[in-house]
């Protein structure tokens, strides 16, 4: 029988003096509880009810270290394993989860600034098992690893910003045709359509942004790297949907010219402003007037979608 859940209950003095009084943690109670409610129908066990409690719970605590042992201590449990058999076997629906948790988030941040965001993350693994797991470039720490890399889709405005969806990248060690690799994919959850072909990371930006596109997320530019910056194929796809970006893009780019030429990005370089050193402009800054960086504030706004790494 499964334990009456008591709610998402902070102790008093829980929150540090001259952040927020106690009639705030109440309201952001309420709030948090409220939010878990409307995803309990995602659920089908009381069991998993709770345990996404505790998870969310332990994700937004002040634990130092987010791994399951410590996120299980902190609400209450003597061990991991509730935990790891909600994230490893509890069944539901995670693009349902992810479309209603994008949906909040989009509700509580839209704003007329408010921008989509591409990059990818890594997490370093020391096996071999997990899908998408391999030996690759990961940015967590600049070198190449054994390691999965995911790559998210931000929504940020100035009103706050956070991740509202995700793709698993998966590279060439997890693209073939025969039976044991077949067998592999099914055994960790990747689609057949997945497992045969490579696709680069711009592939599931692009699919993640078709969904919010699909699903009216409102937005005024999508920005990204290089990495996707120097993807021709992507940049189309967003011009033929009217979707505004800003990227970075390679020096060694070729960019298309409106007279149909096209020209090497290199040969911009004589149009973007030099920027002087942080010490040379402290040198010229007049005396008890703070130097800026940046450009002044009546510059007019950026007329191209596109920015070169100059």
């Amino acid at each position: 029988m499964v334990a009456p859940f008591v709610g998402l209950m902070l102790q008093p003095g829980a929150v540090r003096t001259g952040e927020l009084d106690e009639a705030d943690i109440r309201l952001l109670e309420r709030e948090l509880e409220q939010l878990c409610a409307s995803l309990d129908d995602v659920f089908a066990r009381p069991a998993s009810r709770e345990n996404l409690r505790a998870m969310v719970r332990g994700l937004l605590s002040e634990v130092p270290r987010k791994n399951v042992w410590q996120l299980a201590e902190a609400a209450g449990h003597p061990n991991p394993d509730r935990l790891q058999g909600f994230l490893a076997k509890a069944a539901w629906d995670a693009d349902d989860l992810r479309d209603r948790v994008r949906d909040y988030a989009v509700a509580v941040l839209a704003d007329q600034d408010a921008v989509l965001i591409a990059d990818e993350t890594g997490d370093l693994k020391k096996g071999a098992k997990s899908a998408g797991v391999q030996r690759q470039y990961t940015g967590t720490t600049g070198r190449v690893e054994n390691a999965q890399v995911s790559v998210h889709l931000s929504y940020g405005s100035s009103r706050g910003r956070t991740l509202i969806d995700r793709e698993l990248y998966l590279g060439k060690g997890w693209a073939g045709t025969t039976a044991e690799h077949q067998a592999r994919c099914a055994e960790q959850g990747v689609q057949p359509e997945r497992a045969t072909q490579v696709a680069t990371k711009p592939e599931p930006a692009r699919r993640m942004l078709e969904r919010a596109l699909k699903a009216g997320v409102p937005f005024t530019y999508f920005l990204a790297d290089e990495a996707y910056g120097q993807c021709r194929a992507l940049r189309s796809w967003l011009e033929e949907h009217r979707v505004r970006y800003v990227f970075a893009i390679p020096k060694s780019e070729v960019l298309p010219l409106p007279d149909g030429r096209t020209r090497q990005t290199a040969r911009y370089g004589r149009w973007c402003p030099r920027r002087r050193s942080s010490a040379a402009r402290a040198r010229t800054a007049p005396k008890g007037r703070a130097s800026t960086t940046g450009p002044p504030s009546n510059s007019p706004p950026p007329q191209t979608v596109s920015s070169a790494t100059c």
